[in-house]
């Protein structure tokens, strides 16, 4: 028996139908786990994205390093990071982009919410 989610105003949540249309997005950055798919990937992205048979609009999130788009396409935050680590950037950097924050405030943030 399904239960319907909560609505989460801004949030998508990460469920079996977000699975299921990020599939082949989230087998792409689990790839990146290896050095060689990482250099690969930024020898030729159009190229590797093609290999794992992503839509236009993941590719297009891809190009655009957009996270939200990249959650809205189906991606899991686990596996974007492993995209995100090519270009630099943790998860700090990703929660930032997800609220519209600098990533300096971010940080605050979360520092102001743990001594709460």
């Amino acid at each position: 028996m399904s239960h319907p989610l909560p609505e989460i105003p801004g949030t998508t949540p990460f469920d079996g139908a977000q699975a299921r249309k990020g599939y082949a997005l989230n087998k792409m950055c689990f790839s990146f786990n290896d050095e060689a798919n990482r250099k690969a990937f930024v020898a030729d992205e159009e190229a590797y994205m093609k290999q794992y048979g992503l839509t236009e609009s993941q590719a297009a999130a891809i190009r655009a390093r957009n996270v939200l788009q990249l959650i809205a396409a189906g991606g899991n935050a686990y596996y974007l990071a492993k995209f995100a680590g090519i270009f630099g950037l943790d998860m700090q950097d990703i929660g930032a982009q997800q609220t519209g924050m600098s990533k300096e405030a971010f940080k605050a943030k979360l520092r102001a919410a743990a001594y709460q």
